[in-house]
């Protein structure tokens, strides 16, 4: 049955790439490995090369007032029906076809952020709905089908349960959840990668009066190592395939000074090498700060790029870009920036993650990076870039 599956995967993806391409010239990059045996975190790392974020879409609910305490369970949207959430922050609903172009376009792996809470019953249960967790699913056989890897996470519910519970239950919480997932994908081979949450570990909590406050880092961290076990925990207990899924535990914030801290601890798991770290962003402070392209820039993200190669990489722990930016507005440029070109600020940015071996996952949103009506990037600069790090790290 899997290799009749798999061969079946194969044909569709040949054919669907094919037509897709029919539209625009192809940079299709490799495909994801057909792993025959079980293989390590760094195998999978150097297989995953450049990622896209399918964002704005099955992590997308209705936030009004979600930083409020008044916001105490997740508003239904429309009908209440999966495509109802998917389209709620703008998004086209998710085909086999915007898939394809993503693959065409020279990415190997998208990561599908997931906001579990949607049509979720307030009963206390925390039981996922089988309706949105199945539409889920079609967009992992969809990558399945375009030989990609997908990677899902908890995306913003994370936030919602934060906010709301102990660090106690929290880890039961969040342990129900992903023994739901992973018995669902148990069985899904090793191209389908967990990624146990988005960047609220460690987040902000509610106080007695209602108000969000930071926690003390030593409960922050706290939190974020009991979270991260609890992930590894639970997606183990499933068996089937997930006894040796790779995984990809999460940064505290996801933030590259506080995750390479000696104060994250990774998880302890059952198989050895199985294990990345996500954070976001090398150059996240400069952009706010408005000092991109300046050597200031440069710099920092040489010196971030060193704290994750000394605390994970040369530990053999790969390290998973979950976000990195796809876009440089005017304004957020240094006064003195070698460049003020937002496409080549991506390349030296990706050339700087393809040096280090990190695996870049670009964040965007609808029809912003890349067309989801047109299937293709929305800059030929940026497609260049693309092809450029495709042929210079992994062909």
């Amino acid at each position: 049955m899997k290799i009749n599956r798999i061969m079946a995967a194969v044909l569709c993806s040949a054919m669907t790439l094919t037509m897709a391409g029919c539209s625009g010239k192809s940079t299709a990059a490799s495909g994801a490995k057909a792993w025959t045996e079980p293989p390590t975190a760094q195998q999978v790392a150097e297989d995953m090369h450049l990622g896209l974020n399918l964002g704005n879409t099955m992590e997308a609910y209705e936030a009004t007032d979600c930083e409020k305490i008044t916001f105490e369970w997740i508003p239904e949207v429309g009908e209440n029906t999966p495509s109802d959430y998917e389209q709620c922050w703008g998004a086209e609903i998710t085909t086999q076809e915007i898939i394809n172009g993503i693959k065409n376009s020279g990415f190997n792996t998208v990561r599908i952020p997931v906001f579990w809470g949607n049509m979720m019953k307030n009963d206390g249960n925390w039981d996922i709905d089988p309706d949105y967790i199945a539409r889920v699913k079609e967009i992992v056989d969809y990558c399945q089908n375009a030989n990609l890897y997908a990677v899902i996470n908890i995306h913003h519910f994370d936030e919602f349960v934060i906010r709301r519970n102990t660090i106690e239950d929290c880890e039961q919480i969040f342990t129900h959840l992903w023994t739901q997932i992973a018995e669902y994908f148990k069985d899904y081979p090793m191209t389908v990668i967990f990624e146990g949450y988005n960047e609220y570990l460690g987040g902000n909590q509610f106080n007695s009066n209602g108000e969000l406050k930071e926690l003390p880092k030593v409960l922050g961290y706290r939190m974020t190592n009991k979270l991260n076990q609890a992930f590894v925990d639970a997606v183990r207990a499933t068996g089937g395939n997930n006894a040796e899924r790779v995984l990809i535990a999460s940064g505290y914030w996801t933030n590259i000074d506080l995750t390479t801290s000696d104060s994250f601890v990774m998880p302890t798991d059952t198989v050895p090498d199985r294990l990345m770290v996500s954070v976001h962003y090398v150059d996240n402070s400069c952009y706010w700060s408005h000092s991109i392209g300046g050597k200031s820039w440069e710099d920092y993200i040489v010196d971030q790029c060193e704290k994750l190669k000394t605390a994970f990489t040369d530990k053999g722990i790969p390290v998973f870009l979950g976000e990195t930016t796809a876009f440089y507005p005017s304004e957020n440029f240094a006064a003195d920036a070698a460049t003020k070109d937002s496409s080549k600020c991506l390349e030296h940015v990706l050339d700087k993650l393809g040096e280090y071996g990190f695996v870049p996952v670009i964040w965007d949103t609808p029809d912003d990076f890349y067309s989801r009506t047109e299937y293709k990037l929305t800059r030929e600069s940026d497609s260049k870039v693309i092809e450029k790090m495709n042929k210079k790290y992994y062909r």
